[in-house]
């Protein structure tokens, strides 16, 4: 009998999310046994996110099973015996997969690929007036008292351009100024308080266009030409888009990231054109859910952008700059990291290292300010930990869950909680430290909220009887900073 091969009978499912590192490194280790590997990104199959979560008793990718043998996470996979690993790469060749095997989705074979061709978009009406008024000899320098106005027009001037150059009668030049307000293709710099957030087409009413803000968001001087996207689609595809090019630049390890690459993939300039759009999008409207989604989305998106344009900050100055100076140009308004977090999904509270609020009670984006802190958001923003939440982009449709899994998933690792049942000590992340009021303000309000947000599991209980003890000490664990940039 001649020599023949031996056929794999079983596989080994990973249940990862795109842009998780953790995730990366496990599937390059898997990828070097040579056994069947079945990826599911449970981000685009979140129908499996419970049964995961039955099956593992966690809240965290990736998961990993061979055949019906759950290892666990990638931890877990890195720290096996080779005796230990061997006996499982026979198993998935040697048996047939049983019945009881892990689900994946029906669809697995036939999944679609994200599209990767030029951006598109349906032209708004009113972007072709703009390009020309761009040319035109509207646009100059005026004074106002003792402030000089760069690049601004007056509102007659605008109307009489608009009537001698464009045809248009009196009452359509004011209607058409009004539409560029409204569509935030301009913004008003000087008016004196008397057109009460009308388009005004007198001398005293001073314009600028809103490319032409002295700004430095990432996604400014371009004008944004689409025809205003929702809110919460923007913000999801945004995140989705980077998230993916974040992924194709991980080292093999999931341990860094070429930045350079990723700055000069064209996947990138695309991304760019896309973030122009968040210039005019529509805020005001966005319910708390979807208030959440939007800033979340675009917060995880805008830290990366930030990475590619200045670099990773690596000192605790350059970490103050970063997040105070990176921005995009948001509804017509500019948002800093720290105004997005601390201003926005904080309610507007105080942030690290800040003297005041982020917005005062006559900044416009105080509209955008959500009642109340919502401590659940602090555990969405980034995913520094061991290993991340089953969901990296966020949707306005029952985002609390979401967040609650996030936080859970946080939770499960030791760079976040560990308890000390001996020494009647909990050491929690440097997160709980610098945000304390928003978990409760006490050390015993914030280990209750620990508590609350577990996902069952050994952990909880220690916790639960190290708080029933009484005079639980509590300490802080230290907090990595370290950039996983290759450069």
């Amino acid at each position: 009998m001649g020599e023949f091969e031996s056929v794999a009978l079983g596989r080994v499912t990973v249940y990862s999310i795109v842009g998780c590192p953790h995730c990366v490194q496990a599937k390059a280790t898997l990828g070097r046994l040579g056994v069947p590997v079945c990826d599911v990104d449970v981000g685009r199959h979140p129908e499996l996110r419970a049964r995961v979560k039955q099956l593992t008793g966690r809240s965290t990718v990736p998961q990993i099973f061979f055949n019906s043998v759950h290892v666990g996470g990638n931890d877990d996979l890195q720290e096996l015996t080779p005796e230990e690993l061997q006996r499982l790469v026979t198993l998935v060749q040697e048996e047939a997969l049983p019945a009881d095997a892990p689900p994946i989705p029906e669809d697995k074979q036939v999944e679609e690929s994200e599209p990767d061709g030029e951006f598109q978009c349906e032209r708004d009406d009113l972007a072709d007036l703009v390009e020309d008024l761009k040319h035109a000899n509207v646009i100059g320098c005026h004074r106002r008292g003792l402030t000089l106005y760069k690049k601004s027009f007056s509102g007659d001037r605008l109307v009489d351009w608009l009537q001698k150059e464009k045809g248009m009668a009196r009452a359509q030049a004011c209607s058409s100024g009004q539409g560029l307000l409204q569509k935030k293709y301009m913004v008003r710099v000087h008016d004196c308080g008397r057109h009460a957030g009308g388009f005004g087409d007198g001398a005293d009413a001073l314009y600028r266009l809103l490319q032409d803000e002295p700004r430095s968001a990432l996604n400014a001087g371009h004008t944004a030409a689409c025809s205003p996207f929702a809110a919460a689609e923007l913000s999801l595809l945004l995140r989705e888009m980077i998230l993916k090019l974040f992924s194709e630049h991980l080292s093999d390890d999931g341990k860094s990231v070429d930045y350079k690459g990723m700055s000069v993939n064209p996947a990138f300039e695309r991304y760019c054109e896309l973030a122009i759009q968040l210039q005019r999008v529509e805020l005001l409207s966005l319910s708390r859910e979807e208030k959440l989604a939007f800033f979340i989305n675009t917060y995880n998106a805008l830290v990366i952008h930030g990475y590619l344009r200045l670099g990773a900050p690596t000192n605790i100055w350059q970490r103050y700059r970063f997040f105070n100076y990176v921005s995009y140009l948001i509804g017509g308004e500019v948002f800093t990291l720290q105004d997005i977090e601390n201003g926005v999904l904080r309610g507007n509270r105080k942030g690290i290292a800040q003297l005041r609020r982020p917005f005062s009670k006559s900044d416009p984006r105080l509209q955008m300010a959500l009642p109340d802190a919502e401590p659940l958001i602090h555990f969405a923003l980034n995913c520094g930990a061991k290993g991340c939440p089953p969901i990296k982009t966020y949707t306005p449709n029952d985002i609390d869950s979401q967040l609650r899994t996030a936080a859970e998933a946080f939770l499960e690792n030791d760079d976040a909680c560990v308890v000390d049942s001996l020494k009647k000590e909990v050491r929690l992340s440097q997160i709980f430290k610098w945000y304390r009021a928003d978990f409760g303000g006490t050390d015993e309000k914030m280990l209750n909220w620990v508590l609350e947000h577990m996902s069952d599991s050994p952990k909880k209980s220690s916790l639960q009887g190290v708080i029933s003890a009484g005079k639980t000490k509590v300490s802080f664990l230290p907090y990595d900073w370290s950039t996983n940039s290759t450069l």
